[in-house]
């Protein structure tokens, strides 16, 4: 199991604090609290776009107890990873990573992404890219969930039969695809009877009540269409409980909130309506401690693990859910709740879908919608769940017990984090053995050229190694620090050399004109891009005159 490993920080993908809430998010921010507290973890790299995103990076570890070292790792210097063996992405685009990899040594480190949705065309197409990025058999695409994989799987074989068919490939190499499930912190969603009392009492929830609980998006095409469920709560065997239904979560807008409210007056006229924002600190907690089961039937393809389940499962509920996506992989059938059947069109019957999506006419979210319309639980089988549940609480009291141990042993993010560590030394095991066949790859991705290569043309020439500069006669460093400061040319900062290296240039050129070769080698080890960067950018500011030196 590895002891160091590096992680692409991009700051929206481990963060909870906007309003469009993602299970991603949430998961993103559960793994930041895993590696905190992970035992014998001493060394984090982390890859971010500048040196502050880094120690916001550390400043969220070092909160969740965090003691090791955590060391910034420029993008521009892959080859730092070669020390941590393995880099760690929030997504499963991993192949524009790997044409990274390429400029610093093709076996130094490997590669883990993570697929959550397959749905949307931005993540269908790294997947599809995969099989022409520079990815190897030591690289991984963690799939949250058996149907994920599928998914993934369905894409590749796509993309495979393409290539051949077009350009007669007949070798792919491909990263593995290891199940590894969401992670949950199942010891902060631990209730107890003086909380439970509490929320109840909050929440208008009498003790002979039963309260359902759904937690999410509401919403009718991203999430869980409810219709199913408003109605098999109204028609399932209640032997005179009163039931109320939480549903705790956030309408995407006015109008969805008024559609569901419309809905469940119409379909669940007995059944008391509680909501909750989700996105308000302390609702959340009082929604698991009031609840006595947990419900939700996705119907959406967006949707992959589902991390409420795994939740509800860990702060002891049973579960109705439908048998759809990773609520099979977490949910037992008769054993930690109930997983309904669902119905949905065989393939051929939603090619006008992806086409609609594809030409901007459906937006994501409507493709998911469209698609969510023509899948279906078993409503009979639904309402008889329901009704089990409401009318036995030691029912309740057994499937929730069986739940939370199942989350504690399985999900809880202790146990999930080892299966990522073991999988980065693996994967590491994988690098080392394998052997050097293929011819070195270029270095560099041919979709994304050095634009000084690019458009070589446009210039009437380039500066070269035999080139001459010269600094003019009223040059200066003061000089170069007030242009640099100018409005016009302040954003360029990072792509130019800094006013002390713009300084160490100055001393490095003679009173005469000087050879670029011959300036590099008077400077010794430097960033040549940045240097050749900053002399034409000296010679635009009317301080260094370039002549040609020969050629």
């Amino acid at each position: 199991m590895t002891d160091r490993f590096a992680l692409h920080y991009v700051p929206e993908a481990f963060s909870v604090a906007g309003q469009k809430l993602m299970g991603r998010q949430s998961a993103g921010v559960g793994l930041l609290r895993a590696i905190a507290q992970a035992d014998g973890l001493a060394d984090i790299g982390c890859v971010a776009a500048d040196r502050s995103h880094a120690d916001a990076f550390e400043a969220l570890l070092r909160a969740d107890g965090y003691a090791g070292r955590s060391t910034w790792v420029p993008p521009s210097a892959p080859q730092e990873l070669a020390y941590y063996g393995c880099l760690y992405h929030p997504g499963p685009g991993i192949e524009r990573l790997a044409w990274r990899r390429l400029q610093a040594g093709e076996g130094l480190y490997s590669l883990c992404g993570i697929a959550h949705t397959t749905a949307n065309h931005e993540m269908m197409s790294m997947v599809a890219d995969l099989l022409v990025a520079p990815v190897r058999g030591w690289d991984a695409v963690v799939c949250t969930s058996r149907v994920v994989r599928d998914s993934v799987r369905v894409l590749l074989e796509e993309q495979a039969e393409y290539l051949r068919a077009r350009l007669g490939a007949c070798r792919f190499e491909l990263p593995q695809l290891p199940l590894i499930p969401l992670g949950v912190h199942c010891a902060g969603l631990r209730i107890d009877e003086a909380s439970r009392a509490q929320a109840r009492e909050r929440l208008g929830i009498g003790g002979e009540d039963v309260a359902v609980l759904f937690l999410g998006r509401l919403s009718v095409h991203a999430k869980a269409h409810p219709q199913q469920m408003f109605t098999a709560l109204e028609r399932a065997d209640k032997d005179g409980r009163r039931v109320h239904l939480v549903q705790c979560g956030w309408f995407a807008s006015e109008a969805m909130e008024s559609a569901f409210r419309e809905a469940a007056a119409l379909l669940c006229p007995s059944v008391r309506l509680v909501e909750l924002d989700g996105r308000v600190p302390g609702h959340k907690h009082d929604a698991w401690a009031a609840a006595d089961i947990f419900t939700s039937l996705s119907d959406n393809v967006q949707e992959t693990f589902g991390l409420t389940p795994a939740e509800a499962m860990a702060a002891g509920l049973p579960c109705v859910v439908s048998d759809w996506n990773g609520y099979r992989d977490t949910v037992r059938d008769g054993v930690d709740g109930y997983r309904i059947a669902t119905v949905m069109p065989p393939p051929g019957a939603g090619l006008d879908l992806a086409l609609r999506y594809d030409d901007g006419v459906d937006s994501f979210d409507m493709y998911c919608g469209h698609a969510s319309q023509a899948v279906a639980v078993d409503g009979a089988g639904l309402a008889q769940a329901y009704g089990r549940l409401i009318r036995d609480a030691e029912l309740r009291r057994r499937m929730g017990a069986s739940a939370r141990a199942r989350a504690e042993r399985e999900f809880d993010w202790s146990a999930v984090f080892v299966r990522y560590r073991e999988l980065f030394a693996e994967l590491g095991e994988r690098r080392r053995a394998d052997p050097v066949l293929a011819p070195p790859l270029p270095r560099q991705a041919p979709d994304r050229p050095d634009p000084f290569r690019l458009f070589a043309t446009h210039a009437t020439r380039a500066l070269n190694p035999t080139s001459l500069v010269e600094l003019k006669a009223d040059a200066s460093l003061a000089l170069v620090r007030q242009y640099r400061e100018l409005g016009i040319n302040r954003f360029a900062a990072s792509s130019l050399p800094t006013l002390e290296e713009f300084g160490v240039i100055f001393g490095a050129i003679g009173p005469r004109p000087m050879q670029v070769d011959e300036l590099i080698d008077t400077l010794g080890p430097w960033d040549r891009a940045t240097l050749l960067r900053g002399l034409t950018w000296l010679c635009k500011m009317d301080m260094l005159r370039i002549t040609d030196g020969g050629r």
